[in-house]
């Protein structure tokens, strides 16, 4: 099968979105997911960055734009959801938070944002919060809150993310989990030393639950300025040698502004976020299904890194 069939063919799972959520924001932009043949999308509604009540603003804004374009776009709340965007053509979407400051203190909040379409969270934002540790701060584990936060989550069936904690709360989370856990988007430490990417370790504990690692397509952590589809797919191979091919998706991160995030960047510390960033896009997916075709990666891997190992994850979290 040709590189643009099997790409037509798969069921694709982007595990995170990396535009910077406001609920002004024209989301007309998400089409280029769809014509990219993305099957699926987690779309971020908010971090710590920008916390409650920002980010419920930004879920009134995002559901209303889904449900008011029927013809493209389908609310995921079930994996089967999914499937059925994939049948009908359309991009399936669902959300995620990054870092648990939008809770406002209340772990009741799991269930509410989870009743409004949040399938996914991680628990901080590259600093340390009252929930766990970050990757860029002095990472002092997850916290008894961030404990009952992971109860919760466990409990309504939302998808745990490691990424952007510190290696020990991500091995806090991996173990006390009751589910499997995934590293949405990051790159393996071996392609890149970036305090934002994964070691070995990590990226077997995650896979010992039945969880996934999320390649993302950012030039600064794949150690590549021009973020090019063929160091993502170095990034992808070095992450199947370690963890296997069962355990590996995508999570391009991707987004098309960057100068919306300025507001934020004391969350990024300037000694490992200096010039400028690039960003593997969506329209690339059929360069990188081919990179590892080109590979002899066996079509049924192919299928199950574009898509079919995050389903596997959402059918048994999600349900």
């Amino acid at each position: 099968m040709t590189p643009p069939t099997l790409l037509r063919d798969a069921l694709v799972y982007d595990a995170h979105s990396g535009f910077w959520p406001r609920a002004e924001m024209d989301l007309s932009v998400l089409a280029r997911w769809a014509d990219a043949g993305v099957s699926f999308l987690s779309v971020n509604v908010g971090f710590d960055v920008v916390p409650f009540p920002g980010a419920v603003r930004n879920l009134a804004a995002f559901r209303g734009f889904i449900q008011s374009n029927p013809d493209r776009y389908i609310l995921v709340e079930r994996a089967a959801d999914i499937r059925a965007a994939k049948a009908a053509g359309k991009l399936g979407i669902a959300f995620d938070i990054e870092g648990m400051e939008v809770l406002g203190g209340q772990v009741e909040m799991i269930d509410v944002y989870y009743r409004l379409g949040v399938r996914q969270a991680l628990f901080a934002y590259n600093l340390n919060n009252a929930a766990a540790g970050g990757c860029h701060d002095e990472d002092h584990g997850l916290t008894t809150y961030g404990r009952a936060i992971l109860a919760a989550m466990n409990r309504v069936g939302m998808l745990v993310d490691c990424c952007h904690v510190g290696r020990r709360t991500s091995l806090d989370l991996i173990t006390l989990s009751a589910a499997p856990v995934v590293f949405s988007h990051c790159v393996p430490t071996a392609i890149a030393e970036h305090p934002r990417n994964v070691d070995a370790e990590q990226m077997r504990a995650c896979a010992a639950t039945g969880g996934v690692i999320g390649i993302t397509g950012v030039g600064r952590f794949l150690g590549d300025a021009a973020a090019r589809p063929e160091t993502f797919v170095r990034a992808v191979d070095v992450a199947v040698q370690t963890v296997g091919a069962a355990h590996v998706g995508l999570g391009l991160d991707y987004t098309w502004e960057t100068s919306a995030s300025a507001g934020g960047m004391r969350f990024w510390p300037p000694e490992h976020y200096q010039g400028s960033f690039t960003f593997l896009p969506p329209e690339r997916l059929g360069d990188i299904t081919e990179g590892l075709l080109h590979l002899g990666y066996a079509e049924a891997d192919v299928r199950a890194i574009l898509g079919g190992n995050f389903m596997r994850v959402a059918e048994a979290v999600w349900g």
